[in-house]
């Protein structure tokens, strides 16, 4: 019997638990890992705002939506036609694009500036899009607002951005707590440490939300499919995977990653690479997804499996805060 709550390898043909009535709805929502995670939770997922077409394509064909809006975020908020449903949310959810806060990126030579960055289209300021998220919060007025970010904006500098997003959650009219979670300990085979900001709404004067878990670990020996039929490594890759010790580097970037079966998996990565410990090889697509907690049977469509459970909130973890929040806030 697994001594988990929730099942990391698991498939969108079983369906989801029955429906508590609590409805979300979510913002950079990308490839569903959040939605997915409210829906195994028990909440109903009303769908959400998507800057890229085909990965909102994606999105569509897994989750059929009730809303689905292909737009920039910014744009969104300025709307004055919202559906009934949005003024009447319980949770508002969203995860403003990271790359900018990451400790792996540029982060102080990033910030301010304006470019076109693989999340969308358009050419904009990822740090700014964190006060677009919440000029909606305001707009729509949800009983809890969730954003979830990278480790790196409680770190260094970006702690300035922590302070400010605080003030503005405050002056929105929301009471916020901050949490440091880590999917490994939630039942998720990757570390994956990411950063909640938690509001309710001033009015509803609930009790201080705790976040603890404490689940076992789940080493990548339990996911590990062993020796299978797989695309061989470039010469280059070849080189660095037979140089490299088991658990460390693959070359010069510390994220690609040779596979330690007796340790969590390290955080993926959209842009980086996991290397299988004995057959040279890039970790298969069940692995990705069991290490992610995304559906075996997911339809990523032409989209790297890789690249869509990197930007993604792990289901699985997302369902445990969910659960939480549900039984702490809403079950009475």
């Amino acid at each position: 019997m697994s001594k988990h709550k929730f099942n990391y390898k698991w498939y969108l043909k079983d369906g989801y638990p029955e429906s508590n009535g609590l409805k979300v709805f979510g913002t950079f929502i990308c490839g569903g890992g959040s939605t997915m995670g409210y829906k195994l939770a028990g909440f109903e997922h009303l769908g959400g705002v998507e800057i890229d077409p085909p990965i909102a394509d994606v999105y569509k064909t897994n989750h059929n939506p009730k809303y689905l809006f292909i737009e920039d975020i910014r744009e969104f908020a300025k709307r004055t036609d919202f559906p009934e449903d949005l003024y009447n949310l319980d949770i508002l959810d969203g995860s403003p694009p990271c790359s900018s806060f990451s400790m792996a990126g540029n982060r102080e030579k990033d910030w301010g500036k304006t470019k076109v960055f693989r999340e969308g289209q358009a050419e904009q300021r990822l740090d700014d899009l964190f006060f677009d998220y919440i000029a909606l919060a305001k707009k729509l007025q949800p009983k809890v607002v969730i954003a979830e970010n990278v480790k790196g904006l409680i770190q260094g500098n970006a702690k300035a951005y922590v302070h400010r997003i605080k003030k503005e959650f405050e002056a929105a009219g929301y009471k916020v707590q901050l949490f440091l979670l880590n999917a490994a300990s939630m039942g998720v085979p990757q570390k994956r440490e990411r950063v909640f900001f938690i509001c309710q709404r001033n009015n509803l004067n609930l009790p201080k939300l705790k976040m603890e878990f404490n689940e076992d670990a789940i080493t990548f020996e339990k996911i590990d499919e062993g020796i299978i039929i797989s695309k061989e490594l470039s010469k280059g890759f070849l080189n660095n995977w037979e140089n490299a010790k088991i658990g460390g580097s693959v070359g010069k970037f510390f994220s690609n990653q040779k596979v330690n079966p007796k340790d969590i998996l390290n955080t993926i990565a959209s842009g980086t690479y996991k290397f299988h410990w004995k057959q040279p090889r890039e970790i298969s697509k069940n692995e990705f997804c069991q290490c992610g907690s995304y559906p075996l049977d997911y339809n990523f469509k032409k989209i790297e499996p890789k690249y869509l459970i990197g930007m993604s909130v792990p289901p699985v973890m997302t369902a445990q805060i969910a659960t939480e929040i549900y039984n702490q806030w809403f079950k009475k």
